[in-house]
């Protein structure tokens, strides 16, 4: 095994007996290092085509995790590509240096607007062919503890690289070898660690002791060490040379079979069936705007744009409320309440059940929904249940990254491994994590995930129980608004269930209170989803204290503290300059592209 290496002698590749490479494939991966210098990223030389639209835009944006994959962004942009290139060379960077939440082995959703039309990529994981519905449980019915979080039957089938290579294909300028090439040059001459993912990768590393092989190539992930990854580096050099069909149907499968052999249930018949797919945006009129969001498997689009109507319904009885104080934090609750009600009832894998959205997003419902909310309502008195009559959440460590360029084309990303690290399995000989997905499901009724979400519905839950090719439900929310069909806000953020309330909190934020980026972004937080029942969670950042949480608390609720308050990544444009924004909270980079 080829385990990465820190503050090493660089080689161009360390060769793993379970990695061979053909000499043609070795040139390939020499030629693409050779774009790089020792130093910073060279450029990647532009691919000679038609000329470009007119620009719409003064200039390119991005927004995203960490200066890496920015860079990566700019040198792309630089070599003529455009929003879709660069969000590929951002999600393959981000699988390199975020190896908590970036991935190869994971799995995500995209909202594009190109040439001037909306579309939509789920490339979220499945559950293998193999996969059952009481899997989890013992031979009493009970859930076997961290069973669908850690180790190899915790993995679904990864989604990511055939969607980014779908959507480069499609839409993108320029050459697949020249979106991978920032990525291979991280893996192999490496990134410096910072103090928080080592400290990450500490507090995983106690959960996947003796169960996995994560610490055989992740304990080099120390706070200023240079972190190189010969391995990941040959899995990237391969699909730049064949394609991204590769981690499907070549070496790369075959590693990832062989890893899960006799451990988890994914095969590489698994891999080959595997196809993301192309699906409907949801798309909603909000304050003048055109909303873009993501349809099912997400439950995130649904429930956003519920907030966002139900919201304005409520006009009348949010007028001369002060932002977060205990009245308007009392009336999002009671918002939030019947969004995740319906969530729990209605939602989950489109391509198995048949998922109500038009009645869910449906005005007049909406309207209905909205009219049965009180100033003066105690918490909890009155069950919110289902609300056309008679799921699980994932986990918070996700990215998301939001890009537009000077044509006016624009690209909201969402991508997971679920977990932090994922499974904390890794693929011996290719260098990357595995998703741990398969706890997005409903392992049993009415049992919480690890996010503290409810399984338990009025169907039992079998709208996102485990079924052998299903989907999980998730957050994800990857956002774009338009206005008179050019795009104005590109947003989104990681959080598990609080995904949607925050996008939907920052939104409200600039738009309702007319703040600047910057200032919506800083702006408190806070959520609140149903069960448990009259829980106001506060986030570390910006904490409910003082007068506010007293006032809280005097009209029912309780107050609980949450680790983890969201990423946003967004670029606002209010004119024809992109205004790029990384939340506070986090260590994003937004920067306008010339």
């Amino acid at each position: 095994m080829s385990v990465p290496t820190h503050d090493a002698p660089r080689a161009p590749f360390a060769f793993s007996p379970f990695a061979s490479i053909r000499f043609a494939r070795i040139v390939t991966a020499a030629a693409l290092f050779a774009a790089f210098t020792a130093g910073a990223l060279a450029p990647v030389p532009a691919l000679a085509k038609t000329p470009p639209p007119k620009a719409v835009f003064d200039a390119s944006a991005v927004a995203a995790p960490d200066r890496y994959s920015a860079d990566a962004a700019q040198q792309i942009f630089a070599a003529g590509g455009n929003a879709v290139d660069a969000a590929v060379a951002i999600a393959f960077t981000l699988a390199v240096t975020r190896p908590d939440a970036g991935n190869l082995g994971g799995g995500g959703f995209m909202t594009l607007f190109v040439d001037g039309k909306p579309y939509f990529l789920d490339y979220r994981e499945r559950a293998p062919q193999q996969a059952t519905r009481d899997m989890y449980l013992d031979d009493k019915g009970n859930v076997v503890p961290g069973m669908s979080v850690v180790g190899h039957r915790a993995v679904a089938v990864p989604g990511t690289v055939d969607g980014m290579w779908q959507a480069q294909q499609r839409f993108g300028k320029l050459k697949w070898k020249q979106v991978l090439a920032p990525a291979i040059r991280y893996a192999t001459d490496g990134f410096q660690v910072e103090p928080w993912l080592q400290q990450r990768r500490e507090t995983v590393a106690k959960t996947f002791a003796g169960k996995t092989n994560f610490d055989a190539y992740f304990s080099g992930l120390k706070a200023g060490t240079t972190y190189r990854q010969p391995e990941l580096a040959q899995t990237l050099a391969r699909m730049a040379g064949d394609g991204g069909r590769e981690f499907y149907e070549g070496r790369t499968a075959d590693l990832i079979a062989q890893q899960m052999y006799g451990h988890g249930l994914l095969t590489k018949a698994d891999l080959q069936q595997y196809k993301a797919v192309w699906r409907q945006p949801l798309a909603a009129t909000w304050n003048g705007y055109q909303v873009l969001t993501a349809p099912p498997p997400s439950s995130g689009g649904v429930g956003l744009i519920q907030m966002l109507k139900m919201k304005a319904d409520l006009k009348q009885a949010f007028d001369g409320l002060e932002l977060n104080s205990a009245p308007y934090i009392h009336l999002i609750a009671q918002i939030e309440d019947r969004v995740f009600a319906d969530r729990q009832q209605y939602l989950g894998d489109p391509d198995s059940y048949k998922v109500p959205v038009d009645k869910l997003l449906d005005d007049a419902y909406l309207t209905q929904r909205a009219a049965e909310i009180q100033a003066d309502q105690v918490p909890g008195a009155t069950p919110v249940k289902p609300g056309l009559g008679d799921a699980a959440a994932e986990k918070a460590q996700t990215t998301h990254f939001s890009v537009v360029d000077k044509w006016g084309n624009a690209v909201s990303n969402t991508t997971t491994l679920d977990g932090e690290f994922g499974s904390g399995v890794v693929v011996d000989g290719a260098g990357f994590l595995l998703n741990d997905a398969m706890d997005d499901f409903v392992t049993k009724p009415a049992a919480p995930t690890q996010a503290g979400g409810s399984q338990s519905s009025a169907n039992g839950g079998e709208l996102n129980t485990v079924l052998p090719g299903r989907r999980p439900l998730s957050s994800m929310t990857p956002t774009i608004l338009l206005k008179d069909n050019k795009v104005s806000l590109v947003i989104g953020t990681p959080g598990g269930s609080r995904i949607l309330t925050s996008t939907f909190q920052v939104m409200t934020d600039l738009y309702d209170f007319n703040m600047a980026p910057a200032d919506a972004l800083a702006a408190m937080r806070f959520h609140h989803q149903l069960l448990p029942q009259k829980t106001i969670y506060f986030e570390p950042y910006h904490p409910i204290a003082g007068e506010l949480g007293e006032q809280l608390q005097t009209m029912g609720y309780t107050l609980e503290g949450q680790s983890f308050s969201g990423d946003v990544q967004m670029i606002r444009i209010d004119g024809t300059m992109p205004e790029p924004a990384a939340d506070p909270r986090g260590n994003g980079v937004g920067r306008v592209i010339r």
